[in-house]
């Protein structure tokens, strides 16, 4: 029996499979493995005995389900970890998480899990980078209503919006090299910390060890990494999540049947928006990756709450972390591959787009005409008031901001019919948009390679 979504509906394998039973299993084993490899270095154990060692560190050998059986007997995961390679290796066993915690064990494993994640992380991210990229070129120029506090405000394009979440994302992957050695570090310096159980060596046993997993050593620990390491990266997580949100959130206003400007994929074929209304193409894909985004940032607050163990340690963390952990990454990167498949099939409605700049009669060139009058030498107050009360003829009357500065005395006096309808071309209040679209995808590139 199955009950978390995760088993059945959310996540790729790709993820799943590092934070999976057998995915803690085989980096628990590595890690014993290399523990053993770092005592042969030092002369404590034989070059046979940690041959034998190798060999067994293998989860075909020592299977979870071995290691399971010896759990339910003695109620601890690490110890029956170690009875179940020392089952296998016979005469070496006696070297198996020597000088060792629990914790070396776990934390070392989980800083592992931490790095294959990251590697995916860095992946996906790549990809919704370099699709964004595409779009804000395709749509460098396509120009589109700009929208404050839901109305309408003055013209932008499609590209520049596009581009304001490229440069963001790409924060994000730089924030992930910055964070990536501190959240996969992880430590071999015994029961509190202190280096006793490992002797005059400590300090190079646990370099040798790190350096074998690939990981980054510690200054000082207590039996567990701080757990402002793991802050670090599901805040990071959730933070992701969060501009992702903010993306198809966007996506599925402007799918608003008034607003109509962008569409996610439909399958017209084959795919139903609703049991019951027949029309209906709903952003299904967007509306759930930005549901599951919620999950992702609800995974900061026990993050924090982890970090507050009692002196050296306690196991209050040791539950909650095979939820955050896990579920954040998985969630996480199911989230962005479904960004980047609503994304890379978005449909943009460019005639749509200046329908809607045209139905607000003239309304959103308010500030160009403004400004134009103070090119004139009037004054930047008395020109936005002529645009105010210009402003709320046109609502009045219905008329239009066109027709609305044509009548009035100052605007006419100033400037010619052919100058005025010039002052009303979407396109001439667009400013720098192509030049800041341009920049942050070369600043994209440059920095995802």
């Amino acid at each position: 029996m199955t009950i978390s979504p995760l088993d059945y509906r959310y996540g790729r394998s790709e993820a799943k499979h590092i934070w999976s039973r057998e995915g803690r299993h085989s980096r628990q084993l590595e890690v014993e493995r290399a523990l053993v490899w770092a005592h042969c270095q030092l002369g404590r154990v034989s070059a046979e005995d940690y041959d034998v060692i190798a060999d067994i560190s293998d989860p075909g050998i020592v299977t979870a389900d071995r290691v399971d059986e010896i759990e339910s007997e003695t109620k601890h995961d690490i110890m029956a970890l170690t009875k179940a390679m020392a089952e296998a290796a016979g005469d070496a066993g006696w070297c198996i998480h020597l000088g060792a915690t629990s914790n070396d064990i776990v934390d070392s494993a989980v800083a592992l899990q931490i790095k294959d994640s990251i590697n995916l992380q860095r992946e996906v991210l790549n990809d919704l980078i370099e699709t964004l990229c595409q779009i804000a070129i395709r749509e460098r120029d396509t120009v589109m209503l700009g929208r404050t506090h839901g109305q309408a405000a003055v013209p932008i394009t499609f590209g520049l919006k596009v581009a304001v979440w490229v440069d963001e994302f790409v924060r994000h992957y730089e924030r992930l090299s910055e964070l990536e050695i501190r959240a996969t570090t992880g430590k071999f310096m015994g029961a509190v910390g202190t280096g006793a159980a490992q002797g005059d060596d400590a300090f190079e046993l646990q370099s040798l060890i790190m350096q074998e997993l690939g990981l980054g050593i510690p200054v000082a620990t207590t039996q567990v990494v701080g757990r402002d390491r793991y802050i670090e990266w599901v805040g990071w997580m959730a933070n992701v999540a969060t501009s992702v949100e903010k993306v198809l959130q966007e996506v599925r206003n402007l799918q608003r049947s008034e607003i109509a400007e962008v569409a996610e994929a439909f399958d017209t074929k084959k795919q139903v928006g609703s049991s019951t209304m027949a029309h209906k193409r709903n952003p299904i894909t967007a509306e759930n990756a930005c549901g599951l985004a919620r999950i992702v940032r609800s995974m900061i607050v026990p993050s924090y709450e982890n970090a507050l163990l009692w002196h050296e340690r306690d196991l209050a963390n040791s539950s909650a972390e095979r939820f955050t952990l896990s579920h954040s990454m998985v969630l996480l990167d199911d989230i962005i591959i479904k960004t980047i498949r609503v994304m890379g099939n978005l449909s943009v409605d460019a005639e749509r787009m200046r329908e809607n700049i045209e139905s607000q009669n003239g309304m959103v060139m308010a500030e160009k005409v403004m400004l134009a009058l103070v090119e004139k030498g009037v004054s930047r107050e008395e020109a936005h008031e002529i645009l105010r009360a210009a402003s709320m003829q046109a609502i009045s009357d219905g008329q239009g901001l066109h027709a609305a500065c044509s009548n009035d005395e100052i605007v006419s006096s100033l400037f010619n019919d052919a100058e005025l309808v010039d002052l009303f071309v979407p396109e001439g209040h667009i400013g720098h948009s192509g030049r800041i679209v341009d920049e942050a995808i070369s600043r994209a590139r440059s920095v995802i390679g």
